[in-house]
């Protein structure tokens, strides 16, 4: 299956020393050589790179090595085919307009029979993968619920959490999903995250010979949080999210929507980071 790979921070940051270990899983030390893309928020616009080739083997890929391209909130996505042909057209990430902002998608799974659920006269998929039809189904509810951005996100954050255990039941359904100002995540069957945050250390990719030191490249009131399907780095502790839960990342800091509704922000590494790194604009509900 694919491969996913997000990031959430409060600073605008470049993603490069994680996009050079997924880059290599496109092609060299996984199989996924069927095409790969990656969503870079920029303010209220969005730049979407897509290539149907290998990512090992892409032009493209080793331009945005090259070109260090800053952002809060990034989405990146690696494939093997399981539906539909390699194409372009089939090519995560997905975008479409919602709310007057550009929403991305990346999902990783398979989902059964999910054609067959309607869509609205608003979405319809490009492609012939179950995924984009199965954001479109989700861009659509969300469309016929709210008729604008809900006044308080936490209601957003709620329905979307319905939403998405709804397309878990017909299989497995890892998805990653922006409207650039937070990152929402997905588990149906594999996803981690870790949280950079002073004080920081190096970090070692399992897929290149690359190591940095991260104390070098930030400043202590950075916050940067990595979402993927399989850890990146190999002396690093990544959190497994639990299969049927929805976190949302909001400036690196993560917070997870409960079954019962209840929204908790999650730890960064220990409790005692927490004390003076006040969660941005929600409190525990």
């Amino acid at each position: 299956m694919c491969e996913l790979l997000g990031m959430s921070a409060n600073v605008p940051t470049d993603i490069c020393f994680s996009f050079t270990g997924l880059m290599r899983r496109g092609g060299h030390t996984g199989p996924h050589r069927d095409g790969w893309g990656v969503a870079f928020y920029e303010g209220r616009g969005c730049r979407l790179f897509q290539d149907p080739r290998p990512s090992v083997d892409s032009e493209i890929a080793r331009l945005l090595l090259r070109y260090s391209i800053k952002s809060c909130n990034v989405i990146c996505h690696i494939r093997r085919a399981t539906h539909g042909r390699v194409a372009l057209e089939n090519t995560h990430p997905f975008q479409r307009e919602l709310w007057g902002r550009p929403w991305v998608f990346a999902h990783n799974g398979k989902l059964r029979r999910v054609k067959r659920w309607p869509l609205s006269e608003y979405y319809r998929p490009v492609g012939t993968t179950d995924s984009e039809h199965a954001f479109c189904w989700l861009l659509g509810r969300l469309r016929e619920r709210f008729s604008g951005p809900p006044r308080r996100r936490e209601t957003l954050w709620r329905y979307l959490a319905e939403l998405a255990r709804e397309l878990h039941v017909l299989g497995s359904f890892n998805m990653l999903m922006s409207d650039g100002r937070v990152l929402y995540a997905f588990c149906s069957t594999h996803l981690a995250w870790l949280t950079r945050c002073t004080p920081f250390g190096e970090a070692r990719l399992l897929d290149a010979e690359l190591t940095v030191d991260f104390a070098k490249v930030t400043t202590p009131d950075d916050v940067v949080t990595v979402i993927a399907t399989r850890p990146l780095t190999s002396n690093e502790t990544w959190t497994t999210m639990p299969p049927g839960s929805l976190v949302v990342f909001d400036g690196g800091f993560p917070f997870e929507v409960r079954g019962n509704g209840r929204i908790l922000p999650l730890p960064l590494r220990h409790p005692s980071l927490l004390s003076d790194r006040p969660y941005p604009g929600l409190r525990p509900s």
